[in-house]
């Protein structure tokens, strides 16, 4: 199997069509009022993030819509919730602070894509704005916006993604407590790893 290795290889399977020039202007550097608008009503991101090393991550961050703090026309803070304490989104922008940010509402095929730069955060002032019941996250993503632009609908109309007649029936797929209970071989039945997860769902979602 033969690799694609150079730009000028690249450029000569993908000659035509050319990039539009909507394609090249739509990239803002600032969030203009329908980027503000759509993380306003984004229940969910995506963070792709690096350590410089070739080592790469993506991690979903999920709550409320909104819950993605807009500090101001260049600056996005994204709060991080509890969860595994693997940290490696956190760690890997301790070492490289680029992030893309792929922001997404349910039902629509469009998508918010943001660049930038990323910085932890454990500020008492914005911890306690976002709040969720009292319970403040344990430290805040703050994202310095380079790029933003509106990402096509092509994949989400492929993939019909959105479009419940052609989803799995989730009783034919295995749960997670089978997953791991099969990847780890743990000793406790499939039954008591799902309770398991569902105890630690309904403790530590926030």
């Amino acid at each position: 199997m033969e690799f694609v290795t150079t730009r000028e290889e690249l450029r000569t399977i993908y000659k035509t069509p050319r990039p539009t020039d909507g394609s090249i202007r739509k990239e803002l550097k600032a969030l203009d009022g329908h980027c503000r608008s759509f993380i306003g009503k984004s229940p969910f991101v995506l963070i792709g993030s690096s350590d410089g090393e070739g080592n790469a991550d993506v991690t979903p961050k999920g709550d409320k819509p909104g819950f993605a703090a807009i500090l101001d026309d260049r600056t996005i803070a994204i709060p991080d919730r509890p969860g595994n304490n693997r940290l490696d989104t956190l760690e890997n922008i301790l070492r490289n602070p680029s992030v893309g940010l792929l922001f997404l509402i349910p039902g629509m095929n469009e998508t918010l894509r943001v660049n930038g730069d990323a910085r932890i955060t454990v500020d008492a002032g914005l911890r306690e704005r976002l709040a969720v019941d009292g319970k403040e996250p344990q430290s805040v993503i703050v994202v310095a916006v380079k790029a933003a632009y509106m990402h096509c609908a092509k994949a989400f109309m492929r993939s019909d993604l959105w479009k419940p007649d052609t989803w799995y029936d989730r009783a034919t797929l295995p749960t997670l407590g089978q997953i791991l209970r099969d990847q780890l071989a743990l000793a406790d039945s499939v039954e008591a790893t799902d309770r398991w997860l569902d105890d630690d769902y309904k403790q530590t979602m926030w």
